[in-house]
């Protein structure tokens, strides 16, 4: 293994640094390192480690990396920062079109475009990484902070997104994933799992976002997704104004959202604290019920409808008291009066009439209530079905990845 340590001399004279010891700053991102890093990514070959050591490095283009068998490493998210603030060539920030890949311990900022992208490798893990838009929440950010697609064996943990203007931690198109004990925080939707086969997604927070959470199926994309597993997160206060871009499907989500499931299968959510999302604390959804309709039409083999949801076990708090959109405003007020809230659990009631062999939600949760919103019927009869959706289903499996130890301590779901 080759072992490629990143350095550059800095002096720093005692009058600057009597200055900053007065008044502590961030240190201006120097552009040393790009010719080098770029240099480095371009020779890199299997077995590869390659160190970028703390500072603020700058970089005006993206960077790629096609190899595989390479492991970038910084030495932490808030020490070794790669900012793209002046970026003017590419879109990502750093792009890598290869397996048996690790990055960890950096920070990726104020790229462009998407902060991370992985595209169709293998046994992936990201850990220890923050990517951040640092200048809050706005349309022009990127939209995806960490976003492996196409990918199998994936590992993202330990990491921090913020900012992005469609999803901060994303896995699409994916098999065999885990994401656990990250932060998202004031992106639209803070983690979205879409058209992935085998997810787990456990003891992350996702606060400050518009949607907290989301388990997606889109149409006209090769594989359909089922069984995820979301459990022991921390879901709350999911209440930013929506700031995607016009057009894109989570433009869609309604700012309050705290875990959202749409047209999705086998999706199990459980043992989660969530609190004070004021649309709702979860959504069950189909894909009418979205507004984002294509212009090409839906492929027929798409099935628009979540099918063997279970939602059990949960603590909830607050929430659906400030929905937002018209409809829901509207909604929440016939139901349950100016200072009433909507129920825990908001399902649109979208139902196969062509399913066979048993129901296809299943929420028992306690004293938490679900409101059917009787979306087919253009929401003219909504009501409280608690006790009419109050069912089992068989727990989800276990994710397991190649050699990640810690999935084994993650039993499978008691039933409900």
């Amino acid at each position: 293994m080759k072992r490629i340590v990143l350095g550059v001399a800095v002096t720093v004279g005692l009058a600057a640094l009597a200055a900053c010891q007065q008044q502590p700053a961030a240190p201006a991102a120097s552009t040393d390192y790009q010719k080098v890093l770029i240099e480095r990514l371009l020779d890199a070959k299997p077995g590869d480690v390659i160190e970028i050591p703390a500072g603020r490095h700058a970089f005006d283009r993206s960077l790629t990396l096609r190899v595989n068998g390479v492991t970038i490493r910084g030495a932490g998210m808030d020490k070794t920062v790669l900012s793209f603030k002046d970026q003017k060539a590419g879109a990502e920030g750093l792009l890598v079109n290869a397996g048996d890949f690790t990055l960890e311990n950096l920070a990726i900022e104020d790229t462009k475009g998407d902060g991370l992208k992985i595209n169709e490798g293998a046994n992936i893990t990201i850990r220890g990484v923050r990517v951040e838009w640092t200048g809050g929440p706005k349309t022009s950010n990127g939209a995806y902070g960490i976003y492996p697609v196409q990918t199998s064996n994936v590992l993202i943990e330990d990491s921090v997104a913020i900012g992005a203007s469609d999803a901060g931690i994303y896995v699409g198109q994916s098999k065999n994933v885990v994401v656990r004990r990250n932060r998202a925080e004031r992106n639209v939707a803070g983690i979205e799992i879409e058209n992935t086969i085998g997810a787990d997604v456990y003891e992350n927070t996702a606060t400050q976002n518009t949607g907290g959470i989301l388990v997606f199926n889109m149409p006209n994309l090769p594989q359909p997704g089922h069984t995820t597993r979301v459990y022991k997160n921390r879901v709350f206060e999911n209440n930013t104004g929506n700031f995607a871009a016009k057009g894109a499907a989570v433009a869609s989500v309604p700012a309050g959202s705290g875990i959202v499931i749409n047209s999705n299968d086998k999706v199990e959510i459980f043992d989660n604290d969530i609190a004070d999302n004021q649309t709702a604390n979860v959504i069950v959804s189909s894909y009418y019920s979205t507004g984002y309709m294509t212009d090409k039409g839906v492929a027929k083999s798409f099935d628009p409808y979540p099918e063997e949801i279970a939602i059990h076990g949960n603590r909830f708090k607050g929430g659906g008291d400030r929905p937002d959109g018209l409809d829901l405003k509207a909604l929440k007020v016939a139901m349950f009066g100016l200072n009433g809230r909507l129920p825990d659990v908001l399902w649109d009631g979208y139902v196969n009439t062509q399913r066979a062999g048993g129901a296809q939600v299943c929420i028992d949760n306690g004293e938490a209530q679900t409101l059917n919103a009787d979306g087919p019927n253009k929401y003219k009869n909504p009501s409280v079905v608690t006790d009419k959706v109050r069912c089992t289903l068989p727990p989800l499996p276990v994710v397991t990845l190649p050699g990640d130890t810690a999935a084994t301590t993650a039993k499978a779901a008691p039933s409900a």
